[in-house]
């Protein structure tokens, strides 16, 4: 065999190396990222919950700090983040871990998944409108003491056919900036 022919699947395999790689980066470049905000949230929660301050996390603040990023989980789906990320067996992860099970958690959410939920805690009367009542219940559960004008003037600015009630389209554009 000759020295050139031998060299053709080394360099084929290089190529193929080369081009891999390509994609990898292109890929990365594609994946999304986590905004300034998320990244902060994520290190918000994690320190919030961190109650003795060691930079680990057990079951118990795990789930909490989980669902204060507006996760639902149950028991199973807390248990499986930490047999996968748990390091010295002591049932706790670290920030690091919570950081990129968190990242990955938050990237996959389905947007609008998230502005359903959103509507779904406005419409507590399920009209599929939001209406002056409704705001009106949201801004006192938030312990705002808001007058009737404001908050109509809020229903008003977002309000597309006039009938004097946000619709679901309309939380949609609000929620997504999309307001043209």
């Amino acid at each position: 065999m000759s020295a050139s022919t031998s060299s053709l699947p080394v360099s084929g395999a290089s190529q193929f190396a080369h081009k891999s790689s390509l994609s990898a980066a292109a890929k990365r470049r594609k994946r999304k990222e986590l905004s300034e905000e998320q990244r902060q949230e994520i290190r918000d929660a994690f320190e919030l919950f961190d109650s003795d301050k060691d930079s680990y996390i057990d079951y118990h603040e795990l789930k909490v700090a989980m669902r204060a990023l507006g996760f639902e989980v149950k028991k199973q789906d807390v248990l499986k983040v930490l047999r996968e990320y748990e390091r010295d067996g002591n049932g706790r992860i670290s920030f690091d871990d919570f950081y990129e099970v968190m990242s990955d958690w938050v990237l996959g959410r389905d947007p609008r998944e998230e502005v359903m939920k959103a509507f779904q805690l406005f419409d507590d009367d399920e009209t599929g409108k939001i209406s002056l009542r409704n705001l009106r219940r949201i801004a006192r559960e938030l312990g705002e003491n808001m007058p009737d004008e404001e908050l109509r003037a809020m229903i008003d600015e977002f309000d597309t056919d006039g009938d004097g009630e946000i619709h679901l389209d309309d939380f949609v554009s609000i929620m997504t900036g999309d307001t043209d």
